[in-house]
């Protein structure tokens, strides 16, 4: 199978690169802030370096022959890192970075820098983390996706309920040219029932979207225990709206070790998708992945 979404990081000074940068634009330098400035003390194991060597060996371990590295910083200086590692890692089949989506311009250079190379396949934002409610809605954003699109790259959106799961739809059907990947089945709140009933309004009509598609990914949710048994729901649901074809597999990688380690988080995905047919189950193990990121 194909990973497809993991994450390093190193929590030491990252390099800090001037590309597609504009005076004052603060791109060269990831806005100054402190690389991964998110994490911190509060997240406990999670809050030291997580690196390449480590990652490969996890994934060796658990006989995944392959990743996408993803985003987990909105800086340009996370994207450069994470290309560097697949430059040293055959395993590393993918990369989705971060560009500035909120002025084109810079987007544009940006991405005549990073689309050169051929394993960068997709662009993130932290969406959660923009104070922005709106932010998959700006005019400007819109216009950066744009170019996105005309690239063949996707864009991730990650935990999307509840401020953002809506707009993905409205993005999704307003640039159909658009692969809108939708993380972590948009993070349902399995634990609320009466939540539970917009998410799913918003799910199904993203679903019903052509260009939209879906990771099993950073299921570890608040108030359910992560088994195949709680999480069957989901994964019922996830199969009816986007089937197999528009369905992949995802660690979460190291976010997922607050919930269990490497290999029991990938033994309860694969639990469930063994339950399908064979040409179904490669799907959501490599061909959506492989489509979708045109690893």
């Amino acid at each position: 199978m194909i990973d497809s979404h993991l994450h390093v990081w190193d929590l030491g000074p990252l390099p800090e690169p001037n590309v597609g940068a504009q005076p004052g634009s603060g791109v060269g330098s990831g806005d100054g802030q402190r690389p991964y400035s998110w994490l911190g003390p509060q997240h406990g194991a999670l809050f030291r370096t997580f690196g390449e060597d480590e990652a490969g060996t996890v994934l060796e371990a658990a006989g995944v022959r392959g990743a996408v590295l993803v985003q987990a910083d909105d800086t340009v200086a996370d994207t450069h890192s994470m290309l560097a590692v697949a430059a040293r890692n055959p395993w590393v089949r993918g990369v989705v970075g971060w560009i500035r989506l909120d002025t084109p311009s810079v987007a544009a250079a940006q991405l005549d820098v990073f689309a050169a190379n051929p394993v960068f396949r997709g662009v993130r934002h932290l969406v959660h983390d923009d104070p922005r409610d709106d932010f998959l809605e700006l005019p400007a954003v819109r216009e950066s996706l744009g170019l996105l699109a005309k690239r063949g790259l996707a864009f991730d959106v990650p935990d999307a309920f509840p401020r953002h799961l809506g707009q993905a739809v409205r993005l999704a059907r307003d640039l159909p040219e658009l692969t809108v990947v939708l993380d972590h089945l948009g993070k349902p709140p399995l634990a609320d029932s009466g939540a539970m009933d917009a998410w799913r309004a918003d799910f199904r009509a993203l679903g019903r979207q052509a260009n939209s598609v879906a990771k099993l990914s950073g299921l570890h949710l608040p108030g359910v225990e992560y088994s195949a048994e709680f999480l069957r729901p989901l994964f019922d649901e996830a199969l009816a709206v986007f089937g197999p074809g528009r369905l992949m597999i995802g660690s979460d990688w190291p976010v997922s070790t607050l919930g269990a380690p490497y290999g029991r988080t990938l033994e309860v995905l694969l639990e469930l998708v063994s339950e399908l047919a064979r040409d179904e189950q490669d799907a959501v193990l490599e061909g959506t992945a492989a489509r979708t990121y045109r690893l």
